[in-house]
């Protein structure tokens, strides 16, 4: 989006119906569902003696994340080094590093961001890393906090539990200037399972491998006050473990259709709303039952299925990806979108949806209310 079209949208900021002149295809997050989120994940953690620490990969926002640590989150997680520089810069303290850290220049990154904030952990999931980064903390003469990164299943990082992970935690401890504060293992490959009553005997299998290896850690006398992970779609099933001490939870924020599809089939109440939609607006309509609107490939993440369309196009009508720039929208007989037509969808996967827009337009009702930049965009190293 241009200077000039943001410059354009802050001046109408607070005006009656400012939110028909967002500049599309443009990122719009209702502020009312958002803040309805963040408190009911805030209380479910008090309630059931968690700490939230929330996945800043999903919004890559500073002021999102300063909304969430006033609403009691302990900090932030960050899945890339470049999402916790951009994090700190923006005055966030207390950041976990999701992802293990390896290369040399990825490490000389790490040593200067662990100087910059009071609170740095990352994760460790080989004896190699533990060996790089005890060097690089000697040299540095400054002590890094760590986690053991657990594979409870996902195979995506983490290192199998049971005497590998042990004798991991073993050697972390052993360094000079690495402090071991505990495990972390996200359980990525059942957040998605419709049927709830899978989804928790799966995830609460994960969380008790999880439990037991802490429970080895702490009989060998090593620090575990952290167990760190859990995500939106094991928010209310992880609790019943008694395992976590923290919850990693992302998503539930802004909702997208894949969680909305996983609420459907939830057993218990899925309190979260959908906040994040894409806007767009209507540039052609010369063919009988299509319209074909400003946002196609470029403005979502097509790694799931097409954008659902959640206002401004009839009942019965649906969106398509019709070029890089455009999306088409099949209409029942006989209806009409007239150009300029305002319409919103609900993002198909709202994290990779996220790292395509510089801003968010956040909404109340008709108005547009502010502009928050997203800082950590395209931050993937």
């Amino acid at each position: 989006m241009t200077t000039e079209a943001v410059k354009a949208a802050k001046a109408a900021i607070g005006l009656p119906g400012s939110r028909a002149t967002i500049p599309t295809p443009a990122l719009v997050l209702d502020l009312d569902a958002f803040e309805r989120n963040v408190a009911r994940m805030a209380e479910h953690c008090k309630v059931n003696g968690l700490g939230i620490r929330p996945h800043a990969k999903t919004h890559k926002s500073v002021t999102i994340a300063k909304a969430q640590i006033a609403a009691g989150a302990l900090g932030v997680c960050c899945a890339k080094l470049g999402e916790a520089e951009a994090m700190a810069e923006g005055g966030i303290e207390s950041i976990l590093v999701t992802s293990p850290v390896v290369t040399a220049q990825g490490i000389e990154r790490l040593m200067a961001l662990n100087t910059k904030i009071p609170e740095l952990m990352v994760v460790i999931d080989n004896p190699e890393n533990v060996r790089t980064l005890a060097a690089a903390t000697s040299e540095a003469g400054r002590i890094l906090k760590v986690l053991v990164d657990l594979d409870v299943g996902l195979h995506r990082t983490g290192i199998r539990p049971g005497g590998d992970a042990t004798e991991l935690a073993e050697l972390i401890d052993a360094a000079e200037f690495l402090e071991l504060r505990g495990l972390q293992a996200y359980a990525g490959h059942l957040m998605h399972i419709h049927d709830f009553a899978e989804r928790r005997e799966k995830s609460l299998a994960a969380m008790k491998m999880l439990g037991e290896q802490r429970d080895v850690l702490k009989a060998k006398g090593m620090c575990c006050d952290i167990v760190s992970g859990g995500g939106t779609g094991s928010y209310n099933i992880d609790p019943e473990a008694k395992v976590l001490t923290e919850l990693q939870g992302g998503s539930y924020i802004f909702m997208d259709k894949q969680y909305n599809d996983v609420a459907l089939g939830n057993g218990a109440s899925f309190p979260f709303e959908t906040s994040l939609f894409v806007q767009m607006s209507v540039v052609s309509n010369n063919t009988k039952n299509l319209a074909t609107t400003d946002a196609g490939f470029k403005s979502f993440s097509t790694d799931a299925e097409p954008p659902v369309l959640f206002s401004g196009a009839p009942e019965g009508a649906s969106f398509f990806f019709f070029g890089d720039e455009q999306g088409g929208i099949l209409l029942p007989d006989g209806a009409r979108l007239p150009l300029g037509s305002v319409l919103t969808a609900v993002t198909p996967h709202c994290d990779p949806t996220v790292n395509l827009y510089d801003n968010y337009y956040v909404v109340k009702e008709d108005r547009l209310v502010d502009i928050w930049p997203i800082e950590a965009r395209g931050k993937s190293a």
